[in-house]
């Protein structure tokens, strides 16, 4: 399983990486996609909604399953992938890097400080 070392993760399997100051890329993990298996459909919220830790903010649908993304941190979206959209699969095969589902405003960098380091998601996943 790929864990990239310059992500953090949520217990949902939600990651998320901060590119500057106040602003962040959030996508499943490897584990989670690999998990549902065959991605067929996202949905993900317009630019503009506000995050809020925790809350739901999207669906993830495979062949075997539908799940809930949860948001990792309050944040407002700047962006969501469209790639992703229109080819729900690439969050299977490249989930890091064009399969990364929104792009947000982060509301408090305090809150990162809550989210699980690579090391702690590795012990979470194997667990």
């Amino acid at each position: 399983m790929n864990i990239p070392s310059d992500l953090l993760y949520t217990r949902e399997h939600e990651w998320l990486k901060v590119i500057d100051d106040d602003t962040a890329l959030i996508g499943i993990t490897d584990y989670a996609q690999n998990s549902l298996g065959d991605i067929t459909f996202v949905e993900l919220p317009k630019a503009g909604r506000v995050l809020k830790s925790g809350a739901t903010f999207g669906v993830v649908e495979s062949v075997k399953a539908a799940s809930d993304l949860y948001a990792p941190v309050d944040a407002v979206v700047l962006e969501c992938n469209e790639t992703a959209i229109g080819a729900p699969d690439s969050l299977n095969r490249d989930p890091y890097e064009s399969g990364w589902l929104l792009r947000v405003k982060l509301a408090d960098k305090g809150q990162l400080s809550v989210l699980l380091s690579p090391v702690d998601y590795a012990a979470h996943t194997a667990g």
